[in-house]
């Protein structure tokens, strides 16, 4: 059964993320609203079939330019959530 979540976003162009999660905790789907289109067309297709964990791995931490975060980091805090609803 697969679950989806909506993430609201801080501190980075792109406001609301949805992903929608398999039970084998492999991402089948990632939607975002806002943000650099080209760029977050790029992450979905590269997040698609992996595991949560690995994309909390590989994305946390990502900075955009001079801000705290990034569409990539958020997407990672966004899953990290999700495991912990889990």
């Amino acid at each position: 059964m697969e679950k989806t979540i909506q993430y609201r976003t801080s501190g980075t162009c792109c406001q609301l993320m949805q992903v929608k999660i398999d039970d084998e905790d492999k991402i089948v789907d990632v939607d975002f609203l806002g943000g650099c289109p080209g760029n977050l067309i790029g992450i979905k297709n590269l997040v698609k079939g992996m595991k949560i964990d690995d994309v909390i791995t590989k994305f946390s931490g990502i900075k955009c330019g001079d801000k705290p975060t990034s569409c990539p980091d958020q997407l990672a805090k966004c899953l990290s959530q999700i495991k912990t609803k889990a």
